[in-house]
């Protein structure tokens, strides 16, 4: 395949102004690096965060997008991993020290200098992307381009939270019924984990979506369930539903919150978390989530909804998702399959 000297790509070059269309050179990749025709790319809550100030000193200009799907057609002179047709995704996580005392404990997703796709590195709003071989995914054949897209990022920070909510669950809540949770509820229904599905007050379109999941309850996030949690993970990027969540957790159980970003936790009475009660919070991702993520995936199988857009599209997409107008996962269709 003949690769261009030019690029077309949607570029934030200011926090809490729109993308702009740019044409922009080819990237050529480093040593350890693959060249990508993209193909697909997921809109995530993160790239929300970061276009809205939530997340500080991103690398500007910016090509947001980390849930990358695309084709080798270049590679670099020590790559070893992939060659050139080969389809793989490309993750939040672009490259850790390996030298730091979380990258030397087994770690990485701590690494005191890990770089970032789509934040400090640049991402997947792109028609070619480079990416660091060792931080890439091979994609499953049963899923096409967009349909993968999401378990880059929904799918692998969505499956560690919910690994992190613990073993052995029976019953599990889920906070914020997006991208993340409609992928980690197939997961957790096919491990035979009750679910249930908490969303914003009133939002009856995501829980019929969580019922037809198979959900054996939706509701508000204010209401309590007819049952005590093992667990519930919090996807939400709203602070008081911790509280909230701790109350309707049976006695040693676990919430976690799974976004990088959240709201003040407001104070809450200390009877909520007495009785062995956790909270916790979830960084990044490992590789071996991704290993172990896209292999369950075919077996489940996941199958991901989305919602399709252009690369031109990409502000929309995100205003869409900004003000709850996307069901499932939003995806950047860039290129055929």
């Amino acid at each position: 395949m003949e690769i261009p000297d030019k690029m077309g790509a949607m570029v934030l070059e200011n926090p809490g102004e729109p993308l702009r269309y740019r044409e922009l050179p080819v990237p050529r990749p480093a040593p350890e690096q693959v060249l990508l025709r993209i193909h697909a790319c997921g809109v995530c809550h993160t790239d929300l965060h970061i276009v809205d100030r939530e997340l500080p000193h991103p690398k500007l200009p910016l090509i947001l997008g980390h849930e990358i799907i695309g084709t080798v057609v270049r590679a670099g002179q020590r790559v070893d991993k992939f060659k050139t047709g080969d389809r793989v995704g490309v993750p939040w996580l672009g490259s850790t020290c390996g030298a730091c005392r979380y990258c030397r404990r087994g770690q990485e997703n701590l690494c005191d200098h890990a770089q970032f796709t789509g934040y400090t590195l640049d991402g997947g709003y792109a028609e070619y992307a480079v990416a660091d071989q060792r931080y890439c995914f091979t994609i499953p054949a049963s899923y096409r381009d967009a349909a993968a897209a999401p378990l880059l990022c929904a799918g692998l920070i969505g499956y560690r939270t919910y690994r992190m909510a613990g073993r052995n669950l029976e019953k599990m809540g889920i906070y914020g019924f997006g991208a993340a949770a409609h992928i980690v509820a197939q997961i957790a229904l096919f491990e035979g984990v009750q679910v249930y599905a908490f969303t914003r007050p009133g939002d009856r379109e995501a829980q019929d979506f969580a019922r037809r999941l198979g959900a054996v309850w939706a509701g508000d996030s204010t209401q309590s369930p007819p049952d005590q949690l093992d667990a519930a993970i919090i996807f939400a990027p709203v602070g008081s539903l911790v509280p909230e969540a701790l109350r309707v957790t049976a006695k040693g159980g676990s919430v976690v919150s799974g976004g990088i970003h959240m709201s003040d936790i407001p104070a809450f009475p200390y009877r909520l978390l007495w009785e062995e009660r956790v909270v916790r919070s979830v960084a990044n991702l490992t590789r071996q989530d991704g290993e172990e993520l896209l292999a369950i995936a075919p077996q489940v199988p996941v199958q991901t909804e989305v919602q399709l857009y252009t690369l031109k599209q990409a502000n929309q997409a995100l205003d869409d998702l900004r003000n709850g107008r996307m069901e499932g996962a939003g995806v950047l269709k860039i290129s055929p399959d």
